[in-house]
């Protein structure tokens, strides 16, 4: 069975606990994201799961199997593709598949057909013969997947699976991903700081700060509970206009992002004049759907590509009346 439970996984490295106290019940056969920024505790936990890093404390199974009384078995059933790219680039891409192949005990008389499936699920058939020195960088990260596949793992963890890539590069991978969860009906466990990504591929998504889930649902219930569409507006006195509208019933949310106010208001149509009284002089304004980074920002305080306490402690000075 593809599921993943954890139950108080803990890891300290010194005086730094970089996951902390985590308890999670992945279901089989879904996404489930890790959402955070570099440093929150998305690889650490990976590499717990994988049984490439031992927990301080707390325990995990894997597939049924405990991650501390049976690494093996639970290496049996996993694939895992890292951040940085991990094939050798002087061999072809057949050559580090059959590789692999072999490692995982894959009997010989049917690699070649595994790899020609996999190279098929991903798109690169044509060129299994070339050196991968000579793949683009999407075409490596598709090599990494087919990779992660070729032993048919009933889990695969993906470790920011498109980080440094383009946007257009990134959506295919997306629909890689998509495409080998309806076919192969593989758990898959990724972790991710594109907002993007995670709404678009994440059936359900943790939001992980400083090695603790701070919020836990699917995207869109996620959303729902910051509340309301954004309305962004610049005013002539954010401090003052960000008191005003915290005393709305209307108002969720109240913040002061990059020199402009971001309100979530519930039922904005009807409530869009009083929010207007409230704000005072307004220079001009947009209404948006609510998004995962104002989710982010409501549980932590701070936007994602800030990476960090000191980003963190630079916008927690600027939120004023989150409403929790």
């Amino acid at each position: 069975m593809g599921t993943i439970t954890t139950k108080g996984l803990t890891k300290k490295f010194g005086k730094l606990t970089a996951v902390d106290d985590l308890d999670l019940d992945i279901k089989e056969g879904e996404i489930f994201g890790l959402l955070g920024p570099n440093g929150a505790g998305k690889t650490t936990t990976i590499s717990m799961l994988a049984t490439l890093l031992a927990p301080t404390s707390g325990t995990a199974t894997v597939a049924n199997q405990d991650i501390l009384k049976n690494p093996s078995k639970v290496r049996e059933h996993i694939g895992i593709v890292f951040q940085d790219p991990s094939s050798d680039d002087i061999l072809t891409g057949r050559e580090n598949l059959y590789l692999h192949g072999l490692m995982y005990g894959v009997p010989r008389s049917i690699i070649p057909q595994r790899i020609d499936d996999a190279f098929d699920l991903v798109q690169l058939t044509g060129r299994e013969d070339d050196l991968v020195k000579t793949y683009s960088g999407g075409m490596r990260r598709r090599l990494e997947l087919a990779r992660g596949l070729l032993h048919h793992p009933e889990i695969l963890f993906l470790d920011e699976p498109t980080l440094g890539l383009d946007p257009q590069t990134r959506k295919r991978i997306w629909e890689h991903i998509e495409k080998i969860v309806k076919e192969r009906k593989v758990t898959i466990i990724l972790t991710t700081h594109y907002m993007e990504e995670a709404n678009r591929l994440c059936d359900r998504l943790a939001i992980i700060d400083h090695g603790k889930i701070v919020a836990l649902d699917t995207p869109n219930a996620l959303k729902a509970q910051v509340g309301g569409d954004t309305v962004q507006m610049e005013v002539t006195d954010p401090e003052n206009a960000a008191k005003e509208l915290d005393k709305l019933e209307c108002v969720s949310r109240c913040e002061i992002r990059e020199n402009r106010l971001d309100v979530a208001v519930k039922n904005v149509a009807q409530n869009l004049p009083k929010v207007f009284a409230a704000a005072g002089e307004i220079a001009n304004f947009s209404v948006r759907n609510t998004t995962l980074d104002d989710v982010f920002m409501h549980y932590t305080g701070y936007d994602i590509r800030d990476e960090g306490a000191e980003g963190a402690a630079k916008h927690m000075q600027r939120v004023v009346g989150v409403k929790r």
